[in-house]
């Protein structure tokens, strides 16, 4: 895999990628579909308008059949202001591209959308527009994967944080991925984590509560789809500020990702999206 390539293009030549930089948020979009297309998707963007008067964008890439069902699986390609912002999401998008890869060569059951979000910095613009879009077609969605943050990993004990009513439950080592979903789609993040643990060694937990329960966790992209009534949205991650001081900051950079356990995440979610769709 190239992970660290797509990490460090958006993150280096394409960066600044926040709202007072329009040209390197267009950059990001401009490389996501380039490889979209390689990867043999049906490539296409969803356009919209702030009223800064700026157009932004959502790439889109189909694969499989067109069915009566669809994955859906997303990572955001912007950023905060002053911030490289590697793993905030560079390091999602990279995920989300060597999957367009993987699903490239691979016979689906049924159709698997792969969507770069816009804006998800400034209030899941870009989320809220593809969701909404989705229900309106009224379109059927089996389960909407969310990827947001997965290449920083710690060793250490006592490396790890968390919300003080889920920190008993949890490794204290920051070595792990978490998943996040509502409290009744426990069956998605519980199918989603077997998938990922048959896959590699690395350590995968998952957690389902209402989402005023989350705090933190619950803010990304998947909230767009809670909203627009697809409540089978969960949120894969390495748990954020949770772990990762540099979360925010100009310190988020290529450098400090662990690509070799990136890779594992890649092919984790993988499998989870064969086992999803039969």
């Amino acid at each position: 895999m190239h992970l660290e390539t797509h990490v460090r293009t958006l993150a280096e030549t394409c960066a600044p990628r926040d709202t007072d930089h329009p040209e390197t948020l267009e950059c990001a979009a401009a490389y996501i579909r380039g490889t979209f297309e390689k990867a043999g998707g049906s490539v296409t963007e969803q356009v919209f308008m702030m009223s800064d008067g700026v157009e932004y964008r959502n790439v889109i890439a189909m694969f499989g059949p067109v069915s009566d069902e669809r994955i859906i699986v997303g990572a955001h390609y912007d950023a905060v202001i002053d911030s490289p912002a590697a793993d905030d999401n560079a390091s999602g998008v990279a995920g989300l591209i060597e999957l367009a890869y993987l699903l490239g060569k691979t016979d689906l059951p049924l159709q698997v959308e792969l969507v770069a979000h816009t804006l998800e910095e400034y209030g899941y613009v870009g989320s809220q527009r593809h969701a909404t879009r989705l229900e309106l077609q009224e379109a059927r969605v089996r389960a909407v994967i969310i990827i947001d943050m997965i290449g920083y990993f710690k060793d250490e004990p006592h490396t790890q944080e968390g919300p003080s009513l889920l920190r008993p439950f949890y490794p204290t080592t920051g070595n792990w991925i978490l998943i996040a979903g509502k409290w009744e789609q426990g069956w998605l993040a519980r199918r989603v984590k077997q998938a990922m643990r048959r896959e590699s060694v690395l350590p995968v937990h998952s957690v389902n509560l209402p989402p005023w329960m989350l705090p933190k966790i619950a803010h990304a992209d998947h909230q767009s789809y809670w909203e627009a009534g697809y409540s089978q949205a969960i949120l894969v991650t390495d748990t954020a500020d949770f772990r990762n001081e540099n979360y925010h900051t100009p310190t988020d950079t290529s450098e400090t990702l662990d690509y070799e356990r990136m890779e594992m995440v890649v092919r984790g979610l993988y499998a989870a999206i064969q086992s999803l769709g039969r």
